[in-house]
């Protein structure tokens, strides 16, 4: 008797909330994984998503259940729109930042969470269920894997001001080899009277950085300023 619920085809109130419910749980799942990661589509945004696809997909179930007069009535219709409307979405979560591109991950999540959300909606639980589950093992797991296989480190965003218009990017650079920092992106801003100069560097710096000897290499360049490295996002 437990299993007639979720087994229901009917579009009624239970079914309808017990699905919103579930579409509701798993979105949230996986947008705490993506929320753990101060990514800017997080928990709420991905719950948003799942639940309003569900409903999306319950839609389309109840309109040819009600009206099965219409002989044009298509239930896979709205549930298209949503496979290709959910991309425009996702595109806001990437963005460019110096040589590289962030976001794809979640994007990539956002697409998948408004498909696990049609899949609760049309009543394939245990699909949704074991996607869910795949998605966090694949967003969670697997990147501790792959910090451990591949190089570790971080891309991050490197300022130096000089007291001088002139820049020695070369011994600039040759800093940075030394530490095996490697360049992505730079750019140089002088001041309005060009007595004042910095530059600003994309990097990836590997974890085994000493961040200390890297500040007294570069302090040790002529008219060195200020220095500061942070993340890039």
């Amino acid at each position: 008797m437990e299993f007639l619920l979720l087994e229901s085809t009917e579009i009624n109130l239970t079914t309808v909330g017990v699905r919103l419910l579930l579409s509701t749980v798993l979105g949230g799942l996986l947008g705490w994984e993506r929320e753990s990661r101060r990514q800017h589509a997080g928990l709420r945004t991905h719950m948003v998503i799942s639940v309003g696809s569900c409903l999306l997909m319950l839609i389309s179930i109840y309109i040819p259940q009600t009206y099965a007069h219409y002989t044009n009535v298509d239930p896979g219709r709205i549930a298209a729109q949503v496979v290709s409307g959910i991309g425009f979405l996702g595109a806001g979560a990437i963005f460019r930042l110096g040589g590289s591109t962030h976001g794809l991950t979640t994007a990539a999540t956002i697409w998948s969470v408004a498909a696990v959300g049609l899949a609760v909606g049309v009543g394939l639980y245990q699909a949704a269920v074991i996607v869910t589950l795949l998605l966090l093992f694949v967003l969670a797991i697997l990147d501790k894997v792959g910090k451990r296989v591949f190089r570790g480190g971080a891309l991050k965003t490197l300022k130096i001001s000089f007291q001088s218009p002139k820049i020695e990017t070369s011994k600039i650079f040759s800093v940075l080899e030394k530490h095996e920092i490697t360049t992505k992106n730079i750019n140089v801003v002088q001041s309005n009277n060009k007595q004042h100069s910095k530059i600003m560097l994309y990097v990836f710096v590997p974890e085994a950085v000493d961040l200390k000897h890297l500040y007294k290499d570069l302090n040790d360049l002529k008219h060195i300023g200020q220095i500061s490295l942070g993340q890039d996002f």
